[in-house]
């Protein structure tokens, strides 16, 4: 085990690199710049500005100082708000994106796990035909869709929840079903599909025929293998919960790090950028580990020994 982590870890190196190196370069290929929008800034102004952030020094030089600067874990300034650098930025938005997620992922888990189970125990009656139609329904609405679809119904003609704002209960709960809600649609389909493939196979039939309870054969025998694809997809899933939804926490105006991904874009704020696609890729690549580990827990013919 403790070999397989370091080579992952090893692994974790290169592909943070390239990502680094991919995002650094398009940012700039974009128009514009972090101070095109400051009309009125003089010449002089506005070069002492960029020989501050040493945008005027070739890109390659750019590029080299700012790897030294990520070896040394500096994410460097924030081009529009130069009072905060962006990793102080980064930690005063994550908590509420990380609330969102953890919302969003309850709602998910809460509704696709049963959904899923019941249409899998129900296989091909009326039952299942609804549950997985309405699962395709999820999978095909995206949030920018159901989000002010439920601020419409739920916000302005039903008038019972808020449809702004991050402070109260009542404002929390629409964010976490927009953003829950196609999550919750994979997880049904994936756990049906799943288990019903697990309940399928011949040890199942032999604890049948043994005569085990369906509570203990469900339970004890088919549920690990069953979650192994759900558990796969989390991953993921929930590093992309956590850092929240660019689009759900504009919509609803949330103050989180997704939508400072979305303001930082439109403004060019390079380090910014930067900065959240870096920690984005670092929660990808820890979840990613965290699922190979959790796997091989769940299903003990995975050797570690053999991994990589």
């Amino acid at each position: 085990m403790r070999k397989y982590i370091i080579k992952k870890l090893l692994i974790f190196i290169p592909a943070l690199f390239t990502i680094i190196t991919i995002t650094f370069f398009l940012i700039r290929l974009a128009p514009g710049g972090p101070f095109d929008k400051d009309k009125n800034v003089p010449p002089e102004v506005l070069k002492n500005l960029e020989k501050y952030y040493h945008l005027d020094e070739p890109l390659y030089k750019q590029y080299l100082r700012y790897i030294v600067n990520i070896a040394k874990f500096d994410l460097g300034p924030s081009f529009r708000k130069p009072s905060y650098s962006v990793k102080e930025w980064i930690i005063l938005r994550l908590p509420i994106s990380m609330e969102l997620g953890f919302y969003a992922l309850t709602f998910a888990l809460l509704i696709g796990m049963p959904c899923g189970l019941i249409s899998a125990l129900k296989n091909n009656t009326t039952i299942d035909v609804i549950i997985t139609f309405l699962g395709i329904i999820g999978i095909c609405i995206p949030s920018f869709v159901s989000g002010p679809v439920l601020s419409l119904i739920f916000g302005i003609k039903l008038d019972l929840l808020p449809i702004a704002g991050w402070d109260l209960p009542q404002q929390k709960i629409l964010p976490s079903i927009s953003l829950g809600l196609i999550y919750s649609a994979y997880i049904t389909r994936i756990f049906r599909s799943s288990l019903i493939e697990i309940l399928n196979k011949e040890y199942i039939r032999t604890a049948k025929a043994k005569g085990l309870s369906p509570t203990r054969i469900l339970l004890v025998h088919a549920s690990k293998g069953a979650l192994q694809p759900v558990v796969a997809f989390l991953g993921p899933a929930i590093a992309n919960l956590l850092t929240g939804s660019f689009v759900v926490e504009t919509i609803f105006g949330i103050p989180g790090l997704g939508r400072e991904f979305v303001d930082a874009t439109f403004n060019r704020d390079y380090t910014m950028i930067m900065g959240i696609v870096i920690f984005y890729a670092v929660l990808i690549l820890i979840f990613n580990l965290l699922v190979d580990i959790i796997q091989g827990w769940l299903d003990p013919r995975i050797s570690y020994d053999q991994s990589l």
